[in-house]
């Protein structure tokens, strides 16, 4: 046996014991956080992606299974006072993997829009610690959140509203950091006070 044969030899024997743990992929999801959005007019697009960047959360979006051409305000509002389940398609990681999910969602006429109702009722069973950030024309944060309640059985962990003006004027950068914050362990879990009533905006 020549001595690179016996070096390398040694080195195995060495490290027969030596095992090295796989990075456990799924306990660092297991204490992060998910983003889950619908948007129907870009509004709570753009809040979702303003908590994303502010956060470094990953985002997965809900779409409307069958987008109807046309799809006017009428429609949202009837969908939504009559708690319709619209089908929907859901791209994005699986929430079970996560331990908190936020839901960024229109307020439609004081109630949750339609296609988060159905991810919502669809994922009920394996979402774990749900937040609730509300866009809305001027409110009804409040009752959308309660209604998701209603659908998991439990109270959100934070609830909390941004109005489309506040989405246009930039006051939502600093409303959404403290979202984030009050998210955080110790955080002021506040809920939002409603205020003017505006039919449809997200």
């Amino acid at each position: 046996m020549d001595w690179w044969t016996a070096i390398f030899s040694a080195a195995a024997r060495a490290g027969a014991g030596v095992q090295l743990a796989a990075p456990d992929r799924q306990g660092a999801a297991m204490d992060s956080t998910l983003i889950v959005f619908y948007s129907h007019t870009g509004v709570s697009r753009r809040v979702a992606r303003l908590l994303a960047d502010q956060q470094g959360w990953p985002v997965g979006e809900v779409h409307e299974k069958f987008a109807l051409a046309g799809r006017g305000p009428l429609r949202c509002v009837l969908e939504s006072v009559l708690r319709l389940h619209p089908r929907i398609n859901y791209n994005g990681p699986n929430p079970a993997d996560f331990r908190t999910v936020v839901l960024v969602s229109p307020v439609w006429a004081f109630s949750l829009s339609g296609p988060m109702r159905s991810f919502v009722h669809g994922h009920r069973d394996t979402l774990q610690h749900v937040a609730v950030l509300m866009t809305m024309g001027g409110a009804g944060a409040s009752l959308a959140a309660r209604e998701v309640a209603h659908i998991l059985g439990r109270q959100p962990v934070l609830t909390a509203g941004i109005t489309q003006k506040e989405v246009e004027d930039g006051a939502a950068t600093q409303r959404v950091q403290e979202f984030a914050d009050a998210l955080r362990p110790g955080g002021n879990r506040r809920q939002p006070a409603d205020t003017a009533w505006s039919p449809l905006a997200g």
